[in-house]
């Protein structure tokens, strides 16, 4: 497994955008998940994940997966189970204090982060993990939230679209009213037999 994540991390530009490939489709089987129920469907997605990322990143299965953020390189095999990193306590060759013949896994994140598009990303300070949420399939909670922002999305830009249509027929009327005629124009019928007649008078 450490051979196989260490791999992962030296790949990490591949794997991204593997993942970037994965996630929307993950969003976009949501009705799906939803008809089957996230609760029936738990256990074996959860089954399925924890061994295909277990061989890959040697995941732990925190249920709060920041493998994209963190250079694929999963911060739940640093032995003090940290976030955010490294740790002060990372030898000189780049190993971790704790255990000495592991690369420190925080090192590998920086590393890993440097060959990813989106590698700026690690610099975001991650929460604290959340223990309740450990076993669970980060790829579920994944697409449900990411269903959930796009509903939300479409429901503002729908409420937004109708507040702009409502303050627009408030403002113009649905026809624009007849232009009033000025008091001294005269139908054209009428200028026609007045200059007629004057021309007569002349003759």
């Amino acid at each position: 497994m450490y051979t196989v994540r260490r791999f992962v991390v030296r790949h990490s530009r591949f794997f991204e955008w593997v993942y970037g490939w994965f996630e929307p489709i993950l969003a976009f089987l949501d009705p799906l998940w939803s008809r089957l129920g996230y609760n029936q469907i738990e256990r074996p997605v959860a089954f399925a994940e924890r061994h295909i990322k277990g061989f890959l990143f040697d995941c732990q299965m925190c249920g709060q997966c920041v493998l994209s953020s963190t250079g694929m390189s999963c911060p739940m095999n640093c032995p003090k189970n940290l976030r955010n990193g490294p740790c002060g306590g990372v030898r000189e060759n780049g190993n971790c204090e704790v255990k000495p013949l592991m690369k420190c896994v925080w090192v590998d994140a920086w590393d890993g982060a440097s060959r990813m598009r989106g590698g700026d990303k690690i610099a975001i300070v991650q929460p604290p993990v959340d223990r309740s949420l450990e076993g669970s399939s980060s790829w579920l909670r994944v697409a449900r939230e990411r269903a959930e922002e796009k509903r939300a999305s479409r429901d503002a830009a729908r409420q937004a679209m109708a507040d702009a249509f409502s303050e627009a027929r408030e403002e113009e009327p649905a026809a624009a009213p007849l232009a009033q005629e000025p008091p001294n124009a005269q139908p054209m019928q009428e200028a026609d037999e007045s200059t007629t007649i004057m021309t007569v008078e002349k003759n």
